[in-house]
């Protein structure tokens, strides 16, 4: 029986813990969705039962109750792990003393191996500031079977990638769908390119407010973007579908590609899409200077610097990046772990994606409403989608987004 003590949202707020002492470890998450509330009730319970002597006490809090707590508990009273994200959402805490520093955690179990595909993730300042414990890929959804029908082989450099959606033209298939609807689906296509033409520690510098938007090396991002759009490459009228509207030329055989995350293949295995119809092969490659980065959103638990009990804090953070533990967890997610000795289910995109980021060398992105501050990442996404109906605003886009940058990051 689970020993840990849950606290609805409701009340999290009013009944946190005042006190702490050894042998007590407080827990706060926002895993209240049913996947990930079964997870963490196993994950704690597995703990407890390795560890008698500790037990652990469990807040549990709803998503946007947590967004608007978490700064105030970790001020003010601190559990001992709280959740968080990696890259870019976890620098405001870093850089206030929120957190804690674990380098000692990954040191002397092994994480700097083990995890090695998200370290670049956990690492501000050269020092790591938490535990990752799962992600999923981005990368290109396919319908295979047009390719197969029009000889297309899967793309791996840029030029194969545009000579594969002029070759879909030609069979009069749109070559890729996107619903930019509420603009963040968008945010994965600049990333993606972005990442690829300047890789990923510019990618986080323009993030972090480093770097002009209007910067030659932003422009050529978007350089190549409008090689696509000027070609054609996407479907028409995209502001106005989600991106689960978007979903059904691929599923019609209107659009052969999309952009997306590994969310979008349950519905479209919904829709009638087969296996032997549906695909997935990594962004390719644009300047083969660059390393493979890709996008992962990675969720994480972290000490914080004001914890009670950080020595129990760090035997959790050890035992929740074992291989068998993070196997555990995501079979429950149904998403993938981060430690490479781990496993993953015969699911044939779930293996995709556990090669191809466990093998990542270029780093691991958070995607772009993650990585940059609320009001730049609005602006941006409003940018990217103002910019794919209209290309030729993109010298105007790229100074407005400037203005916010300096506004924002001042």
């Amino acid at each position: 029986m689970l020993k840990a003590r849950i606290l609805g949202a409701a009340l999290a707020s009013t009944m946190l813990t005042t006190a702490a002492w050894a042998g007590e470890l407080v827990i706060n998450t926002d895993t209240s969705d049913p996947a990930p509330k079964a997870a963490f009730e196993a994950l704690i319970a597995g703990f407890e039962a390795e560890n008698p002597d500790v037990t652990v006490k469990w807040n549990l809090f709803d998503h946007e109750g947590y967004k608007t707590s978490i700064r105030n508990f970790l001020t003010a009273d601190a559990p001992d792990l709280a959740n968080w994200y990696a890259g870019n959402r976890m620098l405001p805490y870093v850089n206030a003393g929120l957190f804690e520093p674990v380098d000692d955690v990954w040191e002397e179990n092994g994480l700097n191996e083990s995890l090695a595909s998200a370290k670049g993730s956990m690492t501000i300042d050269g020092k790591i500031w938490g535990v990752p414990y799962t992600y999923y890929q981005w990368g290109v959804y396919y319908r295979k079977d047009i390719f197969e029908a029009n000889n297309i082989a899967v793309p791996t450099n840029w030029d194969e990638f545009k000579a594969a959606g002029m070759a879909l033209k030609d069979a009069g298939v749109t070559p890729i769908t996107i619903g930019t609807k509420y603009l963040w689906t968008a945010g994965g296509v600049f990333d993606y390119l972005n990442l690829r033409t300047n890789g990923y520690d510019f990618h986080m510098a323009l993030g972090k407010g480093e770097v002009s938007w209007t910067d030659d090396r932003v422009k050529a991002t978007f350089a190549n973007w409008k090689e696509l759009l000027d070609a054609g490459f996407f479907i028409d009228n995209h502001a106005a579908y989600s991106w689960q509207e978007a979903l059904a030329p691929m599923v019609q055989g209107d659009a052969a590609m999309y952009v997306m995350g590994n969310f979008a293949v349950a519905p479209l295995r919904e829709a009638g899409l087969s296996d032997d119809q549906l695909g997935f092969f990594q962004f390719p490659v644009i300047n083969p200077d660059v390393p493979l980065a890709e996008e992962a959103p990675t969720d994480t638990i972290h000490i914080p610097a004001n914890a009670k009990n950080k020595e129990d804090a760090k035997k959790f953070l050890a035992y929740l990046a074992r291989a068998d533990v993070q196997s555990q967890i995501n079979e429950t997610l149904g998403q993938l772990p981060i430690n490479n000795a781990s496993t993953v289910g015969d699911d044939k995109f779930l293996q995709a994606g556990y090669e191809m980021l466990s093998s990542t060398d270029g780093g691991i992105a958070q995607f772009f409403d993650r990585d940059y501050p609320a009001e730049m990442a609005k602006a941006g996404m409003e940018g990217f989608q103002e910019f794919m109906v209209k290309p030729e605003r993109m010298d105007k886009i790229l100074e407005r987004l400037e203005k916010v940058r300096m506004r924002v990051y001042k």
